[in-house]
This record gives structure tokens, C-alpha cells and sequence, in this order.
């Protein structure tokens, strides 16, 4: 694959099998795309360890008993023929191979050893091409044992596809599971290579390869993916650039719902990180008893004074305001969860956040107005939310179910935040630093999302950039990031 047009894209277990069956069908033999797929992973392999003059040690390839196995055999033929001390060692005999996986064995003229008693001594590396993307059951036995004994070594780890013992789909080891230092894959990413824990399990972001491997991008068309990971190249064509005619009022007026002491800082970091993210005009309802307080603080956002529900709904009545954010500061409360529906009955778009999903709870089925929602959960709201779906083995597929049950966009935040839209479209991010886990950063994502969706950008797109953006600023923001940091750092990093 090649372009970033398709560099986002993300294949399950069985569309990489769809793909690999295309390019079969349209003149590309399996034997072809193994050879491509062991000659682009030795490259890679030889990047890390050196040539072979300055590789001090063997190369220990362990082989599989499938076509995971069959790439094994290409590599360890092809560096050989490069120079490398070259050891393979099969889980199997290679008598009791099949198709290409036993052609690529033949091809192989050195010994092989077996997996009882593998020695990892004078070892600088080891490969792990024992199962790819098809496993979907724990391993065992001395599988199982090798995969521990190799972990526990001080070597370099390169996983050929996925480390074995990974789930391709979901991200999570289905047991024992090999720990890799870098990843080759081919074609395309997987989810599970994109999402926590396999993310790390792969390696990190920085070290996960993509091998072209001689299939054809047309294919995606028949395959019609609908996971991806979250970067620019998803989003990017739908992201709004302001004319030299714009009119603020072309840029989109926001209005935030304000709340009430001691979270006044939650609606002001939405309201200003929705300024930066680009739209023209951000009105602060406000509270009486807090209006002077947000009118003094606030010099970049318009505030609002109102005392009852009907004071904020005659705001909304504005045609001008076209995208409502509601939830930072607001309070859980009847009167919130009221509000929510008032507002999605006139039409509007709406983010919630915080206290207005909260004063959801139990009452998903108010969601039902023509506008776009986005709903913003930690996991634990998501879990109030949602209490019949469960994050803890499949947390793509669960997300991915509340959007498309609720016909809302929704945004899971954690370690790997997710997006999924209501047709099924779901985004994995993956440049979230860990200090951006401190208070009001999701008032700040919060902002910015509603803040492009004032400018026009769809729901699900607009979710994807804001959660990329806030990334991209907390990395630039270092340790010791505080959520206003983020505010100050968003146009840095506007594309």
C-alpha cells in the first residue's frame, strides 16, 4: 500500500484474507506476495540489526505452521544469502507443511531445529513468523513455552504480521503472546496493531512497518473497509480553511452551556479551545449567580446572562448559532437532560460531555432531534450509558454498537481513543501521550470538536480531527502539560 490516500486504512483478519485472494484473482500468486512479504520484512530486519559484518550474533527465526511460518522461511533464505548467521526453528515438522508455506521451507537449504529445547544463546535477534492475523485461540503447551522463554530474553524482538498470540482484531492477547520491540506488517495495519495494549505489544506506533507487498489498492474498493486509524489523511479533505471573503458568521457560532462553582473552568477551556480550533463566534451562557465572574475572565468569548431554561433556549432560538455544546461545568441534573432535548428538537448539532451524558443516563432515547451529536465518554460514562455493552475484550466492537444504537457519533477517550459514527465508521487514535491524562483536557476536546463542527466539518470527521489535534499539542506540550496548555497550543498544530 503506498499514498496517503489509504494510509489510514485498517484491515480485519478476514478483509487481509479478502485482499490477499484478490490479488490471487487478479494475477499476483501467493507464492509472489510471500516472496515480496520475506524479501521487504529482511530489509526492514537488516535496518535494525546492521549488515551482516556488523550484526554480532544469529538471526533466530521462528516458523509457524502457516503462511506466517512460510514468510519465516523467505527471510531466513534471503539473509542468509545477505551473509547473516542465519538459525530457523519450526514448531512443526516441515514434512506436515502445505502449499506455499511448504514451498518456501524446500526453498531453504539450512537445518532446522525443533521447538523442544531451543537454545537463544549468541541470539541478537529474534523473529517471531509463527502465527499471523488467523489465530483466535490462546496458545499452549510448548508453543506457549517458547513464546514466555523468548520474552524473557535480552534480544531485539521483530514480529512478522502481528506477534503471536495477538488478537489482529481487538488488540488483546488471547494468552500467552510474543513481545515485540517492532512489527512488519503487510498491506495495510490491523486494528489490533492500533489499538492499546497491541500497540504496545507491537512495539509502538514509531516501530510498526507496512511491507507493499504487491497488492493493488483497487481492491479496498470490493473490500470497503470501514476502520481506520485516526491521522490527517482521514480527515484531512473535509477540514475547513477560511476564504478571503469568510465572514465570521461563515465560520460557525457556537454556543456553551456554563455552569456552575466549582467548575467554572470547564465551559471557559471549552469555549477557548473552540475559539482556536477556528469558529468565528463562541457565546458563554452563563448562570446569574456566575455571569460576572465568566463576563471577567473571558475577553475572546461573547457571555450571556440567563436564569431559567427558557432564558437558554431563547439563545438557541438564534438562527445564526448552529452547534450547541453542553456538558462542561453544566451539572448533572434533570434541568441538564431537559435542555439536551429541548435543544436537539430545534435541530441543532450538540456535543455532550461530562455532566450532560451523565444526566443521560437511562435516557439515550431523548437523543432523537434532525442535528449531529457527538458524545464524548471516559469509560466510565460510557459504561452508565451503555450497561449492557462490555469494553473489556472487544472495545472497537463495543463502541462501534453505541454508535450505531444511539445514531450518534461517539468518542470513547482513553489510551487509544476511539470514533465511531452511526454507519459504522470507526476511527483508532494512537499519538495521545500519557500527560494528557490530567483534569480538563476534555472539556478542552470537547471544544475544539464542536468548535469544527461550527465550521461545517461533519460529525464524525470533526471528532477525528479534534481528538488528533489535541494530541499533537500535548506532545508539543511536553510533560507536565496542564489543560490550558492545550488551548495556547492548538494553532501550532492546525493543519
Amino acid at each position: 500500500m503506498s499514498g496517503l490516500a489509504t494510509s489510514h486504512i485498517l484491515l480485519s483478519p478476514e478483509q487481509s484474507r479478502a485482499a490477499d485472494s484478490w490479488a490471487i484473482a487478479h494475477g499476483t500468486d501467493g507464492l509472489t506476495l510471500m516472496e515480496n512479504a520475506g524479501r521487504g520484512a529482511a530489509e526492514i530486519i537488516s535496518d535494525y540489526i546492521g549488515t551482516a559484518d556488523e550484526c554480532d550474533g544469529d538471526v533466530l527465526i521462528l516458523c509457524g505452521p502457516g503462511n506466517n511460518g512460510g514468510d519465516g522461511y523467505v527471510i531466513a533464505r534471503i539473509l542468509d544469502d545477505w551473509g547473516y548467521s542465519v538459525r530457523v526453528v519450526s514448531v512443526v515438522p516441515t514434512v506436515d507443511l502445505k502449499g506455499d508455506a511448504a514451498t518456501m521451507a524446500v526453498r531453504w537449504e539450512g537445518p532446522v531445529e525443533g521447538a523442544e529445547k531451543v537454545s537463544f544463546k549468541g541470539v541478537c535477534v529474534v523473529v517471531d513468523a509463527l502465527f499471523g492475523t488467523g489465530l483466535t485461540r490462546a496458545l499452549e503447551g510448548d508453543i506457549a513455552v517458547l513464546i514466555e522463554k523468548a520474552n524473557r530474553q535480552d534480544t531485539f524482538r521483530i514480529a512478522i504480521d502481528l506477534p503471536s498470540g495477538l488478537n489482529a482484531a481487538t488488540g488483546q492477547p488471547l494468552g500467552p503472546c510474543f513481545h515485540a520491540d517492532a512489527t512488519i506488517t503487510f498491506f495495510t495495519k490491523k486494528p489490533g496493531q492500533v489499538i492499546a495494549p497491541g500497540r504496545f505489544l507491537c512495539g509502538g506506533s514509531e516501530h510498526i512497518h507496512i511491507v507493499d507487498i504487491g497488492i493493488a489498492s483497487e481492491c479496498l474498493g470490493k473490500i470497503e473497509p470501514n476502520t481506520f486509524e485516526n491521522e490527517p489523511s482521514l480527515w484531512g479533505h473535509a477540514f475547513p480553511y477560511a476564504g478571503p471573503a469568510t465572514h465570521k458568521y461563515h465560520r460557525g457560532h457556537l454556543l456553551v452551556l456554563g455552569g456552575k462553582e466549582p467548575t467554572l473552568g470547564a465551559c471557559r477551556l471549552a469555549s477557548m479551545s473552540a475559539l482556536r480550533s477556528g469558529a468565528g463566534l463562541v457565546t458563554l451562557a452563563a448562570p446569574s449567580e456566575t455571569y460576572s465572574i465568566q463576563a471577567a475572565a473571558l475577553t475572546d468569548v461573547m457571555v450571556r446572562r440567563f436564569d431559567s431554561a427558557f432564558g437558554f433556549l431563547s439563545m438557541v432560538a438564534d438562527t445564526r448559532i448552529n452547534v450547541v455544546l453542553m456538558g462542561p461545568g453544566a451539572g448533572v441534573s434533570e434541568k441538564t437532560a431537559e435542555l439536551v432535548q429541548e435543544v436537539g428538537s430545534r435541530g441543532r448539532s450538540m456535543v455532550l460531555d461530562a455532566d450532560a451524558l451523565t444526566s443521560l443516563v437511562g435516557r439515550l432515547d431523548i437523543l432523537n432531534g434532525d442535528g449531529d451529536v457527538v458524545l464524548t465518554p471516559h469509560e466510565g460514562e460510557f459504561t452508565r450509558l451503555f450497561p449492557d455493552i462490555s469494553l473489556e475484550r472487544d472495545r472497537i466492537s463495543g463502541v462501534r454498537e453505541a454508535a450505531g444504537r444511539t445514531g450518534t457519533v461517539v468518542v470513547l477517550k482513553g489510551v487509544s481513543t476511539l470514533i465511531a459514527a452511526p454507519d459504522g465508521r470507526i476511527a483508532i487514535t494512537a499519538n495521545a501521550p500519557a500527560w494528557l491524562s490530567v483534569g480538563g483536557t476534555g472539556d478542552v476536546l470537547s471544544g475544539i470538536i464542536a468548535g469544527l463542527m461550527a465550521q461545517g466539518m461533519p460529525a464524525f470527521e470533526a471528532s477525528c480531527a479534534g481528538v488528533w489535534l489535541q494530541g499533537e499539542a500535548a506532545m508539543r506540550a511536553g510533560r507536565g502539560l496542564i489543560a490550558s496548555d492545550l488551548v495556547d497550543l492548538l494553532p501550532a498544530v492546525l493543519p
